[in-house]
């Protein structure tokens, strides 16, 4: 499971990121835009989402949960600070995609008691693009955790995030952790569209 989640830069916008990772190949996406307002995300989310459709890609906007039923995005990924993932899924139904942010197995059994589909489990390393980091994880912090959840039977796909680059995948997955986000390891690419090619072809050996 390779994940893009969205991001601006100086040359790009929230968009042009999306449309480098379809075109790279990656049919999971998740626009982040901390800081907006719901009337800032929307025609950018209602975009995005065609853009997903067109490509067979998973669509999941982060934190906005009306904006997700509102629109009808696959789902949505919910940060510590965000609505709890129980109200999020009696707002949402069954069958909408819900991910929650984890730092400790505390975080991911109250997830998967929540009815959490997915675990976004980081900060791997530092990253510059989110505030207010929790503890980076690091290799041996993923073991752990896999480990853990494998003794509590937890069977939830967890996805590594934080200032990873390509180089760091193989030994990421190593750990048992069953997925990858990206933002910035794409973006700062020369080629985005090549470079999210090139990942792909790690993550999927």
């Amino acid at each position: 499971m390779l994940q893009f989640i969205s991001h601006y830069t100086d040359r790009y916008t929230y968009l042009d990121s999306i449309r480098f990772a379809l075109e790279g190949g990656c049919r999971w996406v998740q626009l982040r835009m901390k800081g907006a307002t719901d009337d800032d995300v929307r025609p950018i989310a209602r975009e995005a989402l065609s853009l997903c459709r067109q490509a067979g890609a998973t669509f999941i906007i982060d934190d906005r949960v009306a904006l997700v039923k509102e629109l009808g995005a696959d789902g949505v990924h919910l940060g510590k600070n965000d609505m709890p993932i129980a109200e999020a899924r009696q707002l949402l139904g069954p069958n909408c995609i819900i991910g929650g942010t984890a730092n400790t197995f505390a975080d991911i059994v109250a997830h998967h008691r929540a009815s959490a589909n997915y675990i976004g489990c980081g900060p791997f390393r530092f990253t510059t693009t989110k505030d207010n980091l929790s503890p980076v994880l690091g290799l041996d912090g993923y073991r752990h955790i896999v480990e853990q959840m494998r003794q509590a039977r937890i069977d939830l796909p967890i996805v590594a995030i934080g200032g990873i680059t390509a180089g760091d995948i193989p030994a990421i997955l190593g750990t048992g952790i069953t997925g990858i986000a990206l933002s910035g390891a794409i973006l700062r690419a020369s080629d985005p569209v090549k470079e999210m090619k090139r990942i792909i072809n790690i993550t999927q050996p």
